[in-house]
């Protein structure tokens, strides 16, 4: 073990077995560990570490910053990347792989979920298991999943979905003489989005559409994403689509749970079977 002073992180290298639990072979693994985890639940990350290390070459890496994270992945040479984190940290490392245009359906990558259960929601989604245990178990010996991808415009990366939520109720103002009569308070109205929705080059939804919610997901790999609008008055439209386009007032956005925005404009496209992770068996 060697401590790298000038960079603060702690690096560990196992030996080299080249058989997994199950029998199976297995490559050396990357190991990245986000300060975060590290900070709110070391038990789970000293778990995760033992896990990998008894059953693989491990080479395990404690970055202190973004930065480091970003150097030690790029630097992973042959090793597959394990993230041990939250969604936050799933998503970095997915996002700094397209963005160097390395990103490859042909090379995994696993994830132990740490975290609070509130920044799980991602993980939980994809498959992956939330002990520690087992998701380094399958890290080790679980099937490789191809996953599509959406990528918008600013080259951003959404692996699950992303949702345009209502927006907060209003009270609707009153005057002085009626709030002083009744002081409970006036009554409240849901505002709605004013958005133009294209599914496609389809138009779905236009501003003078009252656009309470909307949703799109990726599904199957190697189909298409699901568009779901809710308008006023109940009315619900869905469409598949490669590639959704919104614009219209200031929106804010949830990719992957985490917020986004306010934006005016945003277009996402299907990458098919573009990345993938490993799950159980």
């Amino acid at each position: 073990m060697h401590k790298d002073a000038t960079r603060g992180r702690t690096e560990v290298s196992a030996p080299e077995p080249t058989m997994s639990h199950a029998g199976a072979p297995v490559g050396g693994l990357l190991v990245l560990v986000d300060p975060v985890a590290r900070r709110l639940d070391g038990e789970s990350v000293r778990i995760a570490k033992d896990v990998l290390s008894a059953g693989a070459a491990a080479k395990i890496c404690l970055p202190d910053s973004p930065e480091e994270f970003a150097r030690a992945l790029a630097r992973r040479g042959h090793r597959r990347p394990v993230i041990v984190g939250d969604d936050g940290a799933l998503v970095r490392a997915v996002t700094l792989l397209h963005r160097s245009r390395d990103l490859s359906g042909e090379e995994a990558l696993s994830l132990i979920p740490v975290g609070p259960v509130g920044s799980l929601g991602l993980a939980r989604s994809l498959g992956v298991p939330l002990s520690a245990v087992m998701a380094a178990r399958a890290a080790l010996d679980g099937a490789v999943r191809s996953r599509d991808l959406l990528v918008d415009d600013s080259d951003g990366v959404v692996l699950g979905g992303l949702r345009i939520p209502p927006l907060g109720p209003r009270t609707v103002r009153r005057s002085l003489l009626r709030t002083l009569l009744s002081p409970a308070g006036g009554p409240t109205v849901r505002v709605a989005h004013r958005l133009r929705v294209e599914a496609d080059g389809v138009v779905l939804a236009d501003v003078d559409h009252e656009v309470e919610d909307l949703s799109v997901t990726t599904r199957e790999p190697g189909g298409l994403a699901e568009v779901v609008i809710r308008l006023s008055g109940a009315r619900r439209v869905t469409e598949r689509a490669a590639t959704v386009t919104v614009s219209g007032s200031d929106f804010r956005y949830r990719a992957d749970h985490a917020p986004t925005g306010p934006i005016r404009r945003r277009t996402w496209t299907l990458r098919r079977a573009a990345w993938s992770l490993t799950l159980p068996r």
